[in-house]
């Protein structure tokens, strides 16, 4: 099975106004990147995967995010709704900010709706992450078997502090929550050693390669080291959707090695990038299979 552990719930449910269209320039170097997307939009994106794990970040002003055409309490309603439409193929986090007063209801809440797991981006929801009222979150998630999915590392939005991102983080939370099951996005580009040294250590601790492979070098050392420590099996698939599709990270991830021609530099076993590919993301999340 193909788990796309990383993918932004669609901010339309059907064709994008041109009114309406976001697009950021400096997400990718190779291409702009449209923030603002149908439903239909991510069902193509995602079709090289058999399930999705789907979600948005729940901030304060989501315009000066992507652009959301719906009001900041809706975040959790438009991904229940999404994944309710396909329930076969997509798996939905909530997201919340753990400083809210009603944060432990928002969560009940959405546990009813069918939602999952969690997604946090403390740099995009200004909170520091070891901060008293996160820790109590986190104790609450591990209760409760809700996994969490930070967002990890560099960020081009200029308000998203980069020290709530750094990788040796997610190593404070985990020694306090060892039960706590998390996913490192994006390998914590650029700190991708940082990223394996912390999953290496830490059972329960994963990183996703969402992005990673749009920098070919950044790709090449974070992989590389993952395979040198001894944990490449502790790294999940995702594309980062909108900013890629499925299909592009899976092939972008096969290519790692093509900037190696004509080198002797060492070479990332392609039976540890299939492994990537075909992780059993679900089981190491202690998530269900959707039916």
């Amino acid at each position: 099975m193909i788990v796309d552990v990383h993918t932004h719930t669609p901010t339309h449910r059907d064709a994008v106004p041109e009114a309406e269209r976001r697009v950021y320039e400096n997400w990718r170097t190779d291409r702009p990147v449209t923030t603002t997307n149908s439903w239909a939009d991510h069902a193509a994106a995602v079709a090289g995967a058999d399930v999705a794990i789907v979600f948005n970040i729940a901030v304060d002003d989501p315009e000066a995010m992507t652009g959301l055409p719906y009001p900041p309490e809706r975040t959790n309603d438009a991904t229940a709704e999404f994944v309710a439409a396909d329930p076969r193929r997509r798996i939905g986090f909530l997201s919340v900010n753990p400083l809210r007063d009603n944060v432990f209801e928002e969560v009940e809440r959405c546990v009813e709706l069918g939602l999952a797991g969690v997604k946090l981006g403390p740099n995009y929801q200004n909170f520091d992450p070891l901060e008293e009222r996160a820790l109590a979150f986190y104790a609450h998630c591990e209760r409760h078997g809700l996994p969490i999915l930070f967002h990890q590392g560099a960020s081009p939005m200029r308000h998203a502090p980069l020290r709530y991102t750094y990788p040796l983080v997610t190593d404070e939370v985990a020694l306090r929550f060892p039960e706590l099951r998390i996913v490192m996005a994006h390998m914590g580009h650029p700190w991708g050693t940082e990223t394996v040294v912390t999953i290496r250590k830490h059972p329960h601790v994963y990183a996703d390669v969402s992005s990673i492979y749009l920098r070919p070098w950044v790709c090449y050392q974070s992989l590389l080291a993952a395979v040198e420590w001894g944990c490449a099996g502790k790294l999940l698939l995702g594309s980062d959707f909108p900013i890629a599709d499925t299909g592009e990270a899976m092939a972008g991830l096969r290519r790692v090695n093509d900037i190696l021609e004509g080198t002797k530099l060492p070479r990332v076993p392609a039976e540890a990038v299939e492994r990537i590919i075909h992780a059993d993301a679900l089981g190491a999340l202690g998530l269900e299979v959707p039916s």
